[in-house]
């Protein structure tokens, strides 16, 4: 019985079927490869994949649901994380169909297909937007989150509505998780961490929004796959966590710390904050510790560090 992962061409997809595959599991990976960014990062996490025998890849969008019978008529999946989406804030201001499309759709024909297969767990991504412009902090999985500021995080709270839809009427095991600013090797060059090094090195300035007034909850992707793991094998009849670092980052401390490590001073251009965008981040983690053991590891300082070690390593910068 294998572990289907959507999104397995991306980021937090990537790390969770390596991480799966090294502990002998079959995985099924499921992408379309788009070219929301450079799809060569993409094709080089799935180069990595493709070297374990016990990975199957297929190359298809979730819309393309006649695909998706296929695959499941063909394996056995017992399980599926289902982590493929639009990503971005600022990109749903410009293109709202490409989040309808991936994050209504596409959602709604993988759940739909795991209903029919009577998967024994269904596991999926949300994001910390949903909380919008919460003002109580740390956010809560028990706050109320009605009030969205952009249409991606509008997807992501259906998401959830969607997913428990399915466990009311079908008993299909659905465990949403809140991701709050996950970074790391081979992350999203969309990112800040990314764009920041990038721009750093190369001596071009970084656009620094709300004047550098901002927060974040930057979670490393190691501490981001152990909270899913540990849900992999303990379905619950409908959840809802946190997955976040528990500390809420000045986002001019985080750049420090990118100067500092790649030996690189930083030409700051000041930005108003930009439409969709929340001030600060900061996860109430409470229940995911309880019920899942969940309890985050690496520090900022750490994770910037293996960052740019690798990101020194991939792009052959000496």
């Amino acid at each position: 019985m294998a572990v289907l992962v959507t999104g397995s061409a991306g980021f937090i997809g990537f790390h969770l079927a390596r991480q799966l595959l090294s502990e002998g599991l079959q995985v099924i990976g499921y992408d379309n490869v788009n070219d929301y960014y450079d799809p060569s990062l993409k094709e080089a996490r799935l180069r990595l994949l493709a070297d374990f025998d016990n990975f199957t890849f297929f190359r298809a969008d979730l819309c393309d649901s006649e695909t998706l019978e296929t695959v499941f008529k063909k394996q056995s999946i017992a399980k599926v994380v289902h982590l493929a989406a639009q990503a971005g804030v600022r990109y749903s201001l410009t293109n709202p169909f490409a989040y309808q499309r991936s994050n209504l759709q596409g959602f709604l024909n993988i759940i739909e297909a795991a209903k029919r297969a009577e998967v024994q767990n269904f596991i999926y991504a949300s994001s910390s937007s949903v909380y919008g412009n919460n003002q109580k902090l740390p956010f809560s999985v028990s706050d109320n989150v009605d009030h969205p500021i952009s249409l991606y995080a509008a997807t992501k709270k259906s998401n959830e509505l969607i997913a428990h839809v399915y466990a009311h009427l079908y008993q299909l095991p659905c465990t949403g998780f809140r991701f709050f600013t996950v970074y790391g090797p081979y992350g999203r060059p969309d990112m800040a961490l990314f764009i920041f090094t990038k721009n750093i090195l190369e001596g071009k300035p970084i656009d620094v929004y709300n004047f550098g007034n901002m927060k974040r909850d930057f979670t490393y992707i190691d501490d981001i796959i152990g909270g899913l793991r540990s849900a992999l094998d303990k379905p619950f009849a409908y959840e809802i966590f946190n997955l976040g670092n528990h500390r809420s980052e000045n986002l001019m401390d985080f750049i420090h710390l990118i100067e500092e490590y790649s030996g690189h001073k930083a030409r700051i251009n000041f930005q108003p904050i930009q439409p969709g965008d929340v001030t600060e981040t900061y996860a109430d983690i409470t229940d995911t510790t309880a019920k899942l053991g969940f309890m985050p590891k690496t520090n900022i300082r750490e994770g910037i560090r293996l960052f740019l070690d690798w990101y020194f390593e991939y792009y052959h910068i000496k």
